[in-house]
């Protein structure tokens, strides 16, 4: 069992800078690939970027490569989402989750194991 909690959202101004972390309960923290996903008003849930158990490999979304980055730190059970050069399509509440299988984080399936509830981002225009 893991349970996610997500946290760093808040209002910042186009351009600026947010870190989220996400952090997990339990022993067995590197056991899983986590992700983030973010849900902005009247839209579906979309996937933003993923990385693997150990960090090896990692994903984004075309929407925010270059401008997004994550990372982990097992050590410390948490996972990071770095955002730079923000937009005000970027405001959404951003949820991480977490499987025990890569490929099913990228996919942005419904079968992923762990959600968190989520933390919210808003980008002033």
């Amino acid at each position: 069992q893991v349970q996610l909690v997500e946290s760093g959202g808040g209002l910042v101004q186009t351009g600026g800078s947010l870190r989220l972390s996400c952090a997990a309960s339990g022993r067995t923290f590197s056991s899983y690939a986590v992700g983030w996903f973010r849900q902005a008003p009247g839209k579906e849930r979309e996937f933003v970027a993923a990385i693997s158990r150990f960090g090896v490999s990692t994903r984004y979304a075309d929407s925010v490569k270059g401008r997004f980055t994550i990372s982990r730190d097992n050590a410390k059970n948490t996972v990071y989402l770095q955002m730079i050069s923000l937009k005000p399509e970027d405001t959404a509440v951003y949820y991480c989750a977490a499987d025990s299988m890569y490929n099913t984080v990228v996919l942005g399936t419904n079968g992923i194991d762990y959600w968190g509830k989520g933390t919210l981002v808003t980008v002033s225009s």
